[in-house]
C-alpha cells in the first residue's frame, strides 16, 4: 500500500508510545454540572495527546463513534490550535493523535474527521494507513458555503470534505435518513388508492434482464417496450400479478408508460445516505457561526468556521444509537458534545488552554439548562442530564521512576488492567484488589490501602495474612496474578495456589 513520507516521519509513529500516562483529576471549576451518568459526558482540559492517553486505560475499546474537526493548517482557527504548520509538522501532529484514536473505538466504530483540500488528500492516505484501506467507508463532501466568494483567485471554496472510517468496514452498520417532510409531500393519491399515497417509479432498467423484454398493452391498447438498451425489471408473469394488484400506472389518461406504485405506507425503510451533504441539509459554517454568536453572545475569540449541529446531527445518526459513547479530541467550540447530548448519547470532550472554561463549559452548561439552538427543536431537546469537568494530573511515574505520590488506586488499576488484558477497566461493583477475571486469569492490585491497610509496608505486601485475606468466598479458580509492592510468600506456595507476583512499580511498564 502507498505510504506518506515526510521530515520526522519515524519519529511521529513513536510520540504517542512516549507520552506519558497521566492521571486525570476534578476540575476544580467545575467538578460536576448537573447529573451526568455514570460513566461519559466528561469534558477534559488538556493536550488532547496527553487526555487520550490519559483516557485510554478507561475507555479503550469502547467508543462507537469519534467526531473530529482538527486544524485545518490555513491560518483559520484559534491561535493555540498552532494552525500554520509546515505539512511535515502538520502530519507528524496527527499521526500519533489518529494512531490513538484508533484504539478506543469498537469493533464496530467510526471516525469521521472534517478536513478542507489543504490537507485533505494527505490526510486521506494517512488514515488510509493508521486504519487500514480496506476500512475507508466513504468522502462526505459538504457544501460549507451557498455563496460564491467574488474575491477569490481562482475558484471559490464552498465545500469540505468529512473522511469516514470504520474499526472494521464488515463490522460497521450504517443507518438510513428519515424522510423530510418534502419528500414525504412528493407521494399522491390523485386515483383514490385505498393504499394510500404513492408516487410513480421507473419499471425499467439498465441491467440486461432477458425476461425483461416483452411487450406491455396499456389500457388505451398502446404497445409499450423498454427504451432502447433497457429491460423491465420483472418478468412477465410478476408484470401482471403488480398490474391484477393495482400497483402498474399509466397516468390518469392511462396513455402514459407504464409505471410502478411506491406507496408510502409500504415504506418502512429510510433512505441510503448519499456523499453530497448540502447545506439546505446539513447546514452551514455561515448558520453555524450565527447560531454560536448568540448562544455565547459576548465571549470574544468565537470560532470563524464553526461546524453546524446538523452537520454532527447527521453522522451521529447514522452510525450511532442513544446511549453510544461519542469522542471528540478537538472539541472546539463544543459542537459535538452538545449534539451527541441532545441526541441522548454519552460524550468526551477534550479541549485545551482556557477556552475549554471559557467556551466549552459554558455552552455544555447551556444544553444541561435546556437551550434552545442548533438541533434542539428538531430532536425535541428540554434540557437535563449533566457532565464532569476533568483536568490532567500528575504522571503515573515521578522522575525517580516510582509511582507518583498522587496516583490512587483506580489510576493505576486501570492502567495495570489495560496492559495486562489490551482492554479498558471496569471496576467491580464491590472495591477490593480483585480488578477481575480475563480470559480464565484473576488480577489483584495491592496498592494505596485497598485492604483497608493504609501503612505502606502492610497491605500493599502480600503475606500469609493478606493471601487469607485475598481467599475469600468467590476467590477465582485458576491462575492468578497479583501486583504489590513486596511479596513475603515462597515460590512453592506461590506456586500452590497458582500466583504469579509481579512488583511495583517495577513491573508497570512505562
Amino acid at each position: 500500500m502507498p505510504t506518506l513520507d515526510w521530515l520526522d516521519r519515524d519519529a511521529a509513529f513513536r510520540v504517542a508510545h512516549r507520552v506519558p500516562t497521566r492521571v486525570l483529576r476534578p476540575h476544580p471549576a467545575a467538578p460536576t454540572v448537573g447529573a451526568p451518568p455514570p460513566e461519559g459526558n466528561l469534558l477534559v482540559q488538556g493536550d488532547n495527546l496527553e487526555a487520550l492517553k490519559a483516557l485510554l486505560p478507561f475507555y479503550r475499546g469502547r467508543v462507537k463513534c469519534i467526531f473530529i474537526d482538527p486544524p485545518y493548517n490555513t491560518r483559520s482557527a484559534f491561535e493555540h490550535y498552532d494552525d500554520n504548520l509546515e505539512h511535515s509538522q502538520w502530519l507528524s501532529m496527527m499521526l500519533p493523535r489518529l494512531q490513538l484514536l484508533r484504539e478506543f473505538l469498537r469493533e464496530d466504530g467510526s471516525i469521521w474527521v472534517t478536513i478542507d483540500d489543504n490537507e485533505g488528500h494527505y490526510l486521506k492516505v494517512l488514515m488510509d494507513e493508521v486504519f487500514g484501506r480496506g476500512n475507508f467507508v466513504a468522502n462526505c463532501v459538504w457544501q460549507k458555503a451557498y455563496t460564491s466568494n467574488q474575491t477569490a483567485r481562482h475558484l471559490s471554496d464552498t465545500h469540505d470534505h468529512v473522511l469516514l472510517y470504520a474499526r472494521h468496514s464488515s463490522s460497521l452498520a450504517v443507518g438510513k435518513l428519515s424522510r423530510s417532510e418534502e419528500q414525504i409531500a412528493s407521494f399522491k393519491n390523485p386515483d383514490d388508492d385505498p393504499r394510500g399515497p404513492w408516487k410513480a417509479e421507473n419499471l425499467s432498467a439498465g441491467k440486461f434482464y432477458s425476461a425483461g423484454m416483452f411487450p406491455i398493452t396499456g389500457p388505451t391498447g398502446l404497445i409499450f417496450l423498454p427504451p432502447p438498451n433497457r429491460y423491465w425489471r420483472c418478468n412477465e408473469s410478476q408484470y401482471k400479478a403488480w398490474l391484477s394488484d393495482g400497483r402498474i400506472t399509466f397516468g390518469l389518461k392511462g396513455t402514459g408508460r407504464p409505471m410502478l406504485k411506491k406507496y408510502l405506507s409500504e415504506l418502512t425503510d429510510g433512505l441510503t445516505a448519499n456523499t453530497w451533504w448540502d447545506h439546505n441539509t446539513v447546514g452551514s459554517n455561515k448558520e453555524a457561526s450565527i447560531g454560536l454568536k448568540d448562544l455565547l453572545a459576548g465571549t470574544p475569540d468565537l470560532f470563524q468556521t464553526p461546524k453546524p449541529e446538523k452537520l454532527i446531527e447527521r453522522a451521529l445518526d447514522l452510525t450511532t444509537c442513544p446511549g453510544d459513547l461519542i469522542l471528540d479530541s478537538f472539541l472546539g467550540s463544543g459542537t459535538t458534545a452538545a449534539v451527541a447530548h441532545k441526541m441522548g448519547r454519552r460524550w468526551i470532550g477534550i479541549e485545551m488552554g482556557e477556552h475549554a472554561l471559557s467556551h466549552c463549559l459554558p455552552r455544555l452548561r447551556k444544553v444541561v439548562e435546556g437551550e434552545q439552538g442548533g438541533i434542539s427543536a428538531a430532536v425535541g431537546w428540554q434540557g437535563g442530564g449533566g457532565f464532569r469537568t476533568l483536568q490532567l494530573g500528575a504522571p503515573l511515574f515521578d522522575e525517580q521512576g516510582d509511582l507518583h505520590t498522587e496516583v490512587r488506586f483506580g489510576d493505576l488499576a486501570a492502567f495495570v488492567w489495560m496492559r495486562e488484558t489490551g482492554s479498558a477497566w471496569e471496576p467491580p461493583a464491590a472495591p477490593g484488589p480483585l480488578l477481575g477475571v480475563h480470559e480464565g486469569r484473576a488480577y489483584y492490585l495491592l496498592y494505596n490501602g485497598v485492604l483497608g491497610d493504609r501503612r505502606p509496608a502492610s497491605g500493599n505486601v502480600l503475606t500469609s495474612a493478606v493471601l487469607d485475606n485475598l481467599r475469600r468466598p468467590g476467590w477465582p479458580e485458576g491462575p492468578k496474578v497479583v501486583y504489590g509492592e513486596a511479596c513475603l510468600l515462597g515460590d512453592a506456595r506461590l506456586a500452590a495456589h497458582g500466583i504469579t507476583f509481579r512488583q511495583l512499580p517495577h513491573a508497570v511498564p512505562r
